[in-house]
């Protein structure tokens, strides 16, 4: 199926609604989004492809989704590491973190690596609301994820791509084309560069909220969480 595009602004507003109109809360929302993504590795890498996986996770909210697909990976029966160089303060990813650590999930601090020692990389650093310079540390993590051979699902963005304008024409990203993607809620403008396999993972979006965005709510099927997807590359 092709499925339309929501630009940034109107996916600020549309999360924005979710946690008031909607009457979600972020715990909510994060625990919906990390389930979608942890659903679409399981599609793109069966546990017979290798059970490591190594989650990156940034220090915003996509982030968090990372952190919570990487608790239900374990409970699929992979054995998933983090890269999680920027600790939040904020006690929801505090918590989110603490659940992995009573799972005895381990934490590394080496990102190059630890890629060279798993069988699939989840990209959950950046989001749609990144913007402006990619800082420390994780410049070298983009790099190695430009380099690495190894399958890379990125949730929401690839990480360093412009969420209306996609890869950087030259530069640190340019060369970075996942394996596959998990659009959250929406597709954003950044899909009609994107080459992989592309999820949506929104089946909380009620159709009164979809009608109001100019979306459409694509057809999961099931228990299903996401749902793969083409795109046409038209922009709300």
């Amino acid at each position: 199926m092709s499925i339309k595009t929501l630009g940034a602004k109107a996916a600020a507003a549309l999360d924005q609604e979710l946690m008031s109109t909607c009457a979600f809360s972020i715990d909510q929302l994060m625990e919906l989004a990390g389930l979608s993504v942890s659903q679409a590795v399981y599609r793109v890498h069966p546990l017979n492809g290798g059970r490591r996986v190594l989650v990156a996770c940034g220090p915003g909210n996509n982030g968090g989704d990372g952190l919570v697909a990487a608790r239900h990976l374990f409970s699929y029966g992979y054995k998933p590491t983090i890269f999680y160089p920027k600790r939040s303060k904020n006690e929801l990813y505090q918590r989110l973190a603490k659940q992995l650590e009573d799972l005895d999930i381990p934490f590394v601090d080496d990102f190059k690596t630890a890629v060279a020692a798993t069988d699939h990389v989840v990209d959950a650093i950046f989001g749609f609301s990144f913007s402006g310079e990619v800082r420390e540390p994780f410049p070298a993590v983009i790099r190695a994820l430009e380099e690495t051979k190894v399958p890379v699902t990125s949730v929401d963005a690839p990480s360093a791509w412009d969420i209306e304008n996609g890869p950087p024409s030259s530069g640190l990203g340019s060369a970075f084309m996942p394996t596959a993607l998990v659009s959250l809620t929406a597709p954003k403008p950044l899909v009609k560069h994107f080459k992989g396999r592309h999820f949506v993972g929104g089946r909380f979006v009620s159709p009164s909220i979809a009608k109001k965005y100019d979306f459409e709510v694509p057809p999961y099927e099931g228990i299903d969480q996401v749902v793969e997807v083409t795109t046409t590359g038209g922009k709300i």
